[in-house]
């Protein structure tokens, strides 16, 4: 087992790994201190919701070999890392939060509770509301970008008494590829965006892609902001056509004053897909796992980028 120095977002490591084996020497990142050996650090784990020095600091790091994320997006890391350095991002450890949040936001549209809670605010009992609630059974639900988050988001759905379409990039047996997608978005009731920013799904939901759903379709977006024309979303939203319920939104922190702010048949949570008490003890388990495996020389898992190790 070799001597391995790495740099942790912990203040107490084991707090969160436990006893590690022998042989690792940890260096940890706590309140903004930076290891006294950073040219040393070749194992870098940066913080869950660090801003940019977090990353930028990779260049005064020459001994380098792993990052690890946190996070399931890498696309804004990749560009940072000199030639040679191993991306890992955190697959997996996401998935029970987001897909929580994507069933969350889905009833608390159907069931109408923001205007409960403005209604609890304002101590008023309705008389009655106008019509009956949306319910989630015998409704279609179409998950766009099906992977590991994509699968447990059917787990969750599959007690509701509704039918999934599963589309990705690539067909596969049981999902659709996006090429099939002006044929499918009219049969959804419900279109969950799962999928990365990259190049190819950057405003991928636009104007066309929004004119395809149905009347009353429910958008949700717990991907990425950029994945969606803000511009052609809200055009939709005004007309009262469908509804959004966004965990991400582009821009990203929503200022205030913009328009989605008072759209209607929006409801915007500020980007909390991942961050419930499931994170930590799975990123935990991540972390140990890759750093066992670094340090006896086996191969790295969630590698997307920079060469295998």
């Amino acid at each position: 087992m070799a001597d391995v120095r790495a740099w942790l977002p912990w203040e107490d490591p084991r707090a969160y790994l436990g006893d590690l084996p022998e042989g690792y020497d940890v260096d940890f990142y706590a309140g903004g201190e930076r290891p006294a050996a950073l040219d040393e650090v070749e194992f870098y784990v940066p913080a869950y919701m660090g801003g940019g020095d977090v990353l930028d600091i990779v260049r005064e790091m020459p001994a380098l070999k792993v990052v690890q994320l946190q996070t399931a997006g890498f696309e804004h890391v990749q560009s940072r890392l000199a030639e040679g350095v191993t991306l890992c991002n955190a697959r997996g450890v996401h998935d029970a939060s987001t897909a929580e949040l994507a069933v969350a936001l889905i009833l608390a549209t159907y069931r109408q509770l923001p205007r409960a809670v403005r209604d609890q605010e304002r101590g008023t009992w309705p008389d009655s509301y106008d019509e009956f609630d949306d319910s989630l059974a015998d409704r279609t639900v179409l998950i766009l970008g099906y992977g590991a988050i994509g699968e447990a988001l059917e787990r969750r759905l599959s007690g509701f008494e509704c039918e999934v379409i599963r589309v990705a990039r690539r067909e596969r047996e049981g999902v659709h590829p996006t090429s099939e997608l002006p044929e499918l978005l009219p049969r959804a009731d419900v279109v969950v965006l799962l999928t990365p920013a990259t190049p190819e799904t950057t405003r991928m939901v636009d104007a066309k892609f929004l004119a395809s759903m149905k009347d009353g379709a429910l958008l949700v977006n717990v991907a990425r902001g950029v994945v969606v024309d803000t511009d052609a979303l809200l055009a939709e939203l005004s007309t009262r056509r469908i509804r959004a319920a966004l965990d991400v939104t582009d821009p990203e922190p929503l200022p205030a004053g913009h328009r989605l702010w008072s759209a209607p048949n929006v409801l915007i949570n500020p980007h909390r897909g991942g961050a419930s008490t499931a994170f930590a003890p799975r990123v935990a388990r991540l972390v140990r796992a890759q750093l066992e495996r670094y340090a006896a020389g086996e191969p790295l898992i969630n590698v997307v980028a920079g060469p295998p190790r």
